[in-house]
């Protein structure tokens, strides 16, 4: 869930506008009702992909459906492999 603060009130609650980013949120700044900037935490060190779907599921930009498929996994490990998705898709368009 974004939060949303006018610049005034983000610049009166600032210490809440910090809290709510120590706790994982994205706090969006608006100027006279339209969004101008975001703030979130600085992400550190590598994270896996489960960690990465859930925290797009919290800000609202996945929707989890319910269906799991089980783990994600590499499609293909040797090195190229995304030179070949992207050759074969460019074939495929023409």
């Amino acid at each position: 869930m974004t939060l949303i603060y006018s610049t005034y009130d983000a610049k009166a609650r600032f210490s809440e506008v910090l809290r709510h980013v120590r706790e994982g949120r994205t706090v969006t700044i608006s100027y006279r009702g339209e969004p101008v900037a975001e703030i979130h935490a600085i992400q550190t060190g590598p994270r896996s992909i489960e960690d990465r779907l859930r925290d797009l599921e919290r800000r609202g930009v996945l929707v989890d459906t319910g269906e799991r498929q089980g783990p994600y996994r590499a499609i293909d490990r040797r090195p190229g492999a995304l030179a070949r998705f992207l050759e074969d898709r460019e074939d495929r368009a023409r």
